[in-house]
């Protein structure tokens, strides 16, 4: 008997688009339940975008936009958005970058002003660029070096499943690449990637449509125009034998490893994606989960375990090449060899015998909250539209993915169960070396 799905509505918020003259594209979807707002700006550059010998350019270059820009000093962002009761931040990911307030709905200007402002250019200084540096030297030595697990598996296993420098190399950077940075790579860097061209606004919350777009083209309408960079084609084949790696991780304290397998792209075949979605949860997400079940609570062969899609876990967020991983910390002493064949045999044995009744039902019933919990707040849903726009030029997506996530059936899942052979997987293992 064929598992029974979800039924899941579509949400309705709404979108509004257009294109100013120089070639910024913005998203409007307005919401006049509480007087907030949420803005976002994403470029289309990220980690993939470095060019050899800059790595870490991309997260590096995130930290100077926060330095001052056009008509603003140091540190003036801060005290303009905290200073109406606002908060801001920004990101770096493989395949774009962003920047993003949240202010109450009397601040609308005010961000946008902010935004357009460092659209036109940040400030470049030697002591900008050598005082990030430093600080972005800092993140990795909290976050990667002197930390347990630092790196794993988002930097750690790319290289083992991928051949090529965008795909495959550190995108925290080395310090030597970090360090040998310029102003002028930071001038080239915003000329090409920067664009009023390459950027999507978009704005979410109280909001009125006709005043917001008069606001955004009095502030960006005068941007400079430069076209968007063509994006190289990052695509790579599959694997068509197993690859492994380990190393020695002298802080960490229990062995640990992830495994990776390819799936179809996210953008051009999104109906063959989906199901890879729902796999990854159903193996995964809950004490009732397959591998959770198996691995944790019966075998105890692990002491935790996690599945997402996007070596950053950002399965609608992403281009390809992509993967799903699955990633485990096991018990001292514990066996990587056997972790792995015994995912290997619930993986064939979800695609021959298919999944329980309700099994498919209640894990897409947890994806559908956790989608609307993310774009419930105003923020959350002016990046999720943006990124939307950016990769695909379709934000309204965000109103149908818990449906569609939703219509994905057992048939669907225990075929993509059935391609995740230990031939097409790259697999890392940490060596626990802080054990005592």
């Amino acid at each position: 008997m064929a598992a029974r799905r979800a039924k899941i509505p579509a949400t309705k918020y709404p979108v509004e688009r257009f294109t100013l003259d120089n070639g910024l594209r913005v998203v409007l979807t307005p919401d006049r339940s509480a007087p907030v707002i949420g803005v976002a700006v994403v470029y289309d550059v990220g980690i993939r975008s470095e060019p050899e010998g800059r790595t870490g350019f991309a997260h590096l270059f995130e930290h100077l936009m926060f330095q001052g820009s056009e008509n603003l000093e140091k540190l003036a962002h801060f005290r303009h958005v905290q200073g109406a009761g606002g908060t801001f931040n920004g990101s770096t990911h493989l395949d774009y970058t962003d920047y993003f307030e949240t202010l109450p709905s009397n601040a609308l200007e005010r961000a946008l002003f902010l935004e357009a402002d460092r659209m036109r250019g940040p400030r470049l200084t030697e002591e900008n660029l050598r005082n990030q540096v430093d600080v972005v030297k800092e993140e990795i030595r909290v976050n990667v070096l002197n930390r347990p697990y630092g790196g794993f598996p988002w930097l750690t296993l790319p290289p083992v499943m991928f051949d090529t420098f965008p795909n495959a190399h550190d995108g925290y950077g080395s310090f030597g690449d970090l360090e040998s940075a310029t102003v002028a790579d930071a001038a080239d860097f915003f000329r090409r990637y920067y664009a009023s061209g390459n950027a999507v606004l978009a704005v979410s919350g109280d909001i009125d449509v006709a005043e917001a777009t008069e606001l955004i083209e009095r502030h960006f309408g005068d941007v400079p125009a430069r076209p968007a960079p063509e994006r190289p084609d990052f695509a790579e084949p599959d694997l068509v034998a197993e690859r492994r790696a380990s190393y020695t991780d002298k802080l960490a304290p229990l062995p640990a490893v992830a495994g990776a397998w390819r799936v179809p792209d996210p953008v051009t075949d999104f109906v063959g994606y989906l199901p890879y979605v729902v796999l990854a949860e159903v193996l995964t997400d809950g004490d009732a989960s397959r591998l959770v079940e198996r691995l944790v609570q019966r075998d105890r062969s692990v002491t935790s375990l996690g599945g997402y899609l996007g070596f950053m876990g950002d399965p609608f967020d992403v281009r390809d090449p992509t993967a799903l991983l699955l990633q485990a910390h096991l018990p001292p002493g514990g066996d990587v060899d056997k972790v792995l064949r015994t995912i290997d045999e619930e993986l064939d044995r979800l695609a021959t015998d298919g999944l329980t009744e309700g099994e498919l039902a209640r894990t897409q019933a947890r994806m559908a909250t956790h989608l609307l919990r993310d774009t419930d707040a105003v923020l959350g849903r002016a990046l999720r539209m943006a990124v939307l726009e950016q990769q695909r030029g379709e934000p309204g997506l965000l109103n149908e993915l818990p449906r569609l996530v939703g219509e994905v059936t057992e048939e669907q899942v225990r075929a993509a169960a059935a391609t995740l052979r230990p031939e097409r997987r790259a697999s890392i293992e940490v060596i626990a070396g802080g054990a005592r």
